[in-house]
């Protein structure tokens, strides 16, 4: 796999750009993870409502055909876009999203964090009274709020065509969490966010891209 770390980038243009690599590439273009943070943008899934939107105060919002509903990318925040084939890997969609969210698990644990999957909810979410506890999510009770306690601290929205990855998964790490106010958060009212910086762990985009980098190569090369 072929890293490349692009650092801060137009989402528009990346995303063009993701999408051309995927239409051109054959069965032999090595597989790519791009590295990057982009500026203020909400994203919108290719299924997102616009209710989800409440208040963009200013920031612009781009139509994707991710899956999904609608998230912030912004400053202090690796986005890592793997592009991947994969028929060549061997998996299918279901495999590759769970190798997306080990991949988080992984670099928030060399951290000391610990994180946690939500059924029926992609991404990864931590409990923010004990992030650093080893203790089994429970399971909510029904009818409860499945997210009560936790803040997601990693979005996920792939594109799979003709088998071949694009867009990805955001790991928030030191960012203006206020923007995630104007939005309900992958279209989930109420839901908290959350980055390393306030659990209290001090690194930086570049450190917390190249360790989440390494855990995303392991799970996505055959």
């Amino acid at each position: 796999m072929i890293v490349k770390t692009l650092g801060r980038v137009d989402y528009a243009a990346t995303e063009a750009a993701m999408r051309a690599f995927t239409e051109q590439r054959d069965a032999d273009t090595p597989d790519e993870l791009w590295l990057c943070e982009h500026d203020p943008v909400y994203t919108q899934g290719i299924a997102g409502r616009s209710e989800h939107v409440l208040s963009p105060e200013g920031i612009p919002v781009v139509r994707t055909n991710r899956g999904g509903q609608v998230t912030y990318h912004g400053p202090g925040q690796v986005v890592a876009y793997p592009l991947v084939d994969l028929r060549r890997l061997g998996i299918y969609v279901k495999e590759y999203v769970y190798r997306l969210e080990q991949a988080v698990l992984k670099t928030l644990a060399d951290y000391g964090v610990t994180g946690h999957r939500v059924s029926g909810a992609p991404g990864i979410y931590v409990k923010l009274a004990d992030p650093f506890g080893h203790a089994r999510l429970a399971d909510p009770a029904p009818g409860a709020d499945p997210f009560t306690g936790l803040g997601k601290i990693a979005a996920l929205g792939i594109k799979v065509s003709q088998h071949r990855t694009y867009h990805g998964v955001a790991l928030n790490v030191a960012m203006d969490l206020q923007p995630f106010l104007g939005i309900d958060p992958c279209g989930y009212a109420g839901l908290q966010t959350i980055d390393l910086a306030r659990l209290g762990i001090s690194t930086d985009w570049s450190e917390a891209a190249a360790r989440f980098a390494k855990r995303l190569a392991a799970q996505l090369t055959p």
